[in-house]
């Protein structure tokens, strides 16, 4: 049986939701969650606070502005491109022939200039506003735009952040508690040698014989086939009991972990078994053995 209680306190879940993990580690957070419904609902857990949070911190712009703005923008682009109606130009009164004593030739004098021709400046003007006008109204939709942007990216920012606070505040914890099973005078440690099968292997168990407690510290194991897992057994005047099998962080040395309590024991080890541990050990694969 697996300590699914140690594994959910390892901070694992937390760097899965944040998506810190490597390729390798996050398919170890999918298996714990496929075969533990306590795993799988923390994480679950885990992801919809992190969606709840985001989205309890969001700010959302006022309602219709974005319509409002392209509505206006339209419509001014429209009003731009519609055909001026031309209006017809006034009647222009033939020319007024003049005939003077000193000047026997007839004089031509013009009657003023159409008014259509003098409004002609003030068109042009209207048309360089309109133009002015659109820029200015595209420039402050973009910039809202990316000021929305920013606004979520912070607000994602800062949800990250408080996750990552809660990962380091349990982590903390975790390391709390462990100098405090290292410190006590009722836990006993037996420690585990390498088989001559794995010289190099060692760990260690703290057996508190009062409350029958067992905590697992690993300082070297030997890499793992797929598909298998390190367990531990205590052996009872021969017999072995099962003390649980070792999660992927504990067998590479991260985390104290504890195991499943016992009784009485004179002797620890530990063997390879299937995923998921075995009825009773392999001995055969035995990788680590010692006395109390």
């Amino acid at each position: 049986m697996e300590d699914f209680q140690t594994y959910i306190e390892s901070g694992r879940l937390e760097q899965y939701a944040l998506g810190e993990l490597a390729p390798a580690e996050q398919a170890e957070v999918e298996a714990w969650a496929a075969r533990s419904p306590e795993v799988r609902q923390e994480l679950d857990d885990l992801l919809t606070g992190l969606g709840v949070y985001a989205e309890a911190h969001a700010v959302a712009p006022p309602a219709g502005a974005r319509e409002r703005i392209l509505g206006r923008v339209l419509a001014e682009i429209s009003a731009a491109e519609a055909p001026v109606a031309a209006t017809p130009a006034p009647f222009a009164a033939p020319p007024i022939m003049r005939v003077s004593a000193s000047n026997p030739r007839p004089a031509e004098t013009y009657a003023p200039a159409p008014v259509a021709q003098r409004s002609g400046g003030w068109a042009i003007a209207a048309s360089v506003a309109l133009l002015l006008s659109l820029a200015a109204n595209a420039l402050l939709y973009s910039r809202w735009q990316n000021a929305n942007t920013e606004l979520v990216a912070a607000q994602n920012n800062q949800a990250r952040f408080a996750q990552t606070s809660q990962v380091a505040e349990r982590r903390l914890q975790n390391t709390q508690s462990q100098l405090q099973i290292f410190r006590s005078t009722q836990f006993k440690t037996v420690a585990l040698a390498g088989t001559p099968a794995h010289p190099q292997a060692s760990a260690r168990v703290l057996f508190n014989r009062v409350n029958h407690r067992v905590y697992l510290d690993v300082q070297e194991l030997p890499p793992l086939p797929a598909g298998k897992q390190y367990q531990l057994w205590a052996l009872d005047k021969g017999k072995p009991i099962d003390a649980g099998v070792l999660a992927a962080t504990t067998a590479a040395g991260d985390d104290l972990q504890q195991m499943k309590d016992i009784a009485s024991a004179q002797t620890f080890a530990m063997t390879v078994e299937p995923t998921g541990g075995s009825a009773g050990p392999t001995l055969t694969t035995m990788t680590v053995i010692g006395n109390i």
